[in-house]
């Protein structure tokens, strides 16, 4: 099969389209043929070794976790998908090696659910990591309620957008911080858009002069202490970047493999209330220029390789 592999850290020049072998498949595993599979930043992570010191990594390593595609064999203990079944997945292993940037991935059944049907396969490809960090932030982190008020930061970008619309969903009044441009953008997911910056916090006041009920940090920094200002109780501040956040009394959230969080996911865009943003899509063998538009963190949604 090809796929987009490292053999080494770096940048992106350091990522190679090879030809490698079949993956092999477990008996509680599907095989699964990719149609789309989405970049995150955590692909950058692993690619240049930041995450070295917390993840297990082996080389030659195929870099994605996020895929969507069609079953095209299963192992013999699998009882949840048949051959031809379209699925999507957050396909995180005990260890780093054999990703989802591939034209075949072989996927845990616990990582897996069903494709959304009003989705298209670049949107699918986008979903999964980013879908769930929001909503397992948003449900297990902060226990959002309807009528609370949530502000989270950078809400235009691809978790952002997604928590953006759970929240939304859950009933919840969003405050969403983002740069001037995406101020629309916000309105139309249903947030009220605040400019990010030195005197935040006064301009979510003229917003909420009593503060808010929680926060979902996905910048770090800055942002936790705006929220520290802004959240009475500590444990309803939650972040995906910052782990400072934990000595504070808040939340780190690190996204688990979660099939009936998907299966949330789906439902929320069949129903309409959830859509994903493709900024921009890429052909398996165009990884490497995929990867330099991530690493420019200027793309306000998905972007998402396709296998055909």
């Amino acid at each position: 099969m090809k796929a987009i592999a490292i053999q080494r850290y770096g940048g992106p020049e350091v990522v190679e389209f090879l030809e490698l072998p079949d993956p092999k498949l477990d008996p509680d595993a599907v095989l699964v043929r990719v149609k789309a599979a989405g970049l995150n930043p955590a692909d950058r992570h692993i690619r240049e070794g930041t995450a070295d010191a917390v993840l297990e990594v082996r080389f030659p390593l195929v870099l994605g976790w996020d895929v969507a595609g069609v079953v095209e064999r299963v192992g013999p203990a699998v009882t949840e998908y048949q051959v031809g079944d379209k699925v999507i997945g957050y396909v995180h292993k005990d260890w780093v090696q054999n990703g989802t940037f591939a034209e075949l991935v072989a996927c845990p059944v616990r990582t897996l659910a069903r494709k959304p049907a009003s989705l298209d396969w670049a949107q699918a490809g986008g979903l999964p990591l980013a879908g769930l960090t929001a909503y397992q932030g948003l449900h297990r982190a902060l226990a959002v309620k309807p009528g609370e008020t949530v502000l989270i930061h950078a809400a235009a970008g691809g978790v952002g957008s997604m928590a953006t619309q759970i929240a939304v969903a859950l009933g919840a009044r969003v405050i969403g911080t983002a740069s001037e441009h995406n101020h629309g953008y916000l309105r139309s997911l249903g947030a009220e858009p605040v400019a990010y910056g030195e005197g935040l916090a006064d301009r979510v006041r003229e917003l909420a002069p009593q503060g808010v009920d929680a926060a979902f940090d996905l910048v770090g920094g800055s942002a936790l202490e705006v929220s520290r200002e802004l959240v009475a109780d500590p444990e309803r501040i939650a972040s995906v970047v910052d782990t400072a956040v934990v000595d504070h009394g808040g939340r780190y959230v690190w996204a688990r493999p979660d099939p009936a969080g998907l299966a949330a996911l789906g439902d929320l865009a069949d129903s309409g209330r959830l859509t994903v943003n493709v900024a921009a899509t890429f052909p398996l063998a165009q990884a490497a220029s995929a990867q330099e538009l991530l690493a420019e963190r200027r793309t306000r949604g998905k972007i998402v390789l396709t296998v055909d």
